[in-house]
């Protein structure tokens, strides 16, 4: 049996803030909670291979992988996979951005499966992702919103 999770968000912000953004890797542990840091391996094209490092959860184990991520900005789509696949048989995920009337609609959709050795299963870690993506994607909704905020220009003046 593999797991499937699909959650998406509404951001009042561009797509192109919203792309720019959230396709910064570097700066994923000031966009993201859970990540303590983000170590970019290499740069080829619009690929990107990157080890991101959790903060400790707790249990105090501090988890680490490799994932590779390829955008596509025409079609405002990336793929992502774990190189280092830890506890995963395999873990695909894709982004898709869409301009909507409010702002910007993000959709996360993630297809994995648990090693059989895993601590838990693949039912498990789907309850698990999409809680926490709710959680993950709120957190970035109001950090880009506040940084629209920031720049939208002051209304005209008027007499």
């Amino acid at each position: 049996m593999a797991g499937h999770t699909e959650n998406a968000i509404t951001i009042a912000a561009p797509v192109d803030l919203v792309w720019d953004m959230t396709n910064d890797l570097e700066n994923w542990p000031r966009l993201f909670s859970e990540y303590a840091s983000c170590e970019v391996l290499s740069r080829e094209g619009n690929r990107t291979t990157f080890r991101l490092t959790m903060h400790p959860d707790e249990n105090g184990t501090v988890w680490s992988w490799v994932s590779e991520r390829e955008t596509d900005r025409p079609t405002l789509s990336v793929k992502a996979r774990r190189v280092e696949p830890g506890p995963f048989a395999y873990m695909s995920i894709r982004w898709q951005y869409e301009e909507v009337t409010e702002g910007t609609r993000m959709v996360w959709t993630q297809d994995f499966e648990m090693k059989p050795e895993a601590p838990v299963d693949d039912a498990w870690m789907t309850d698990n992702i999409n809680r926490n993506s709710k959680v993950q994607m709120a957190l970035i909704r109001d950090r880009i919103e506040q940084v629209a905020a920031e720049n939208r220009p002051a209304p005209a003046l008027t007499d």
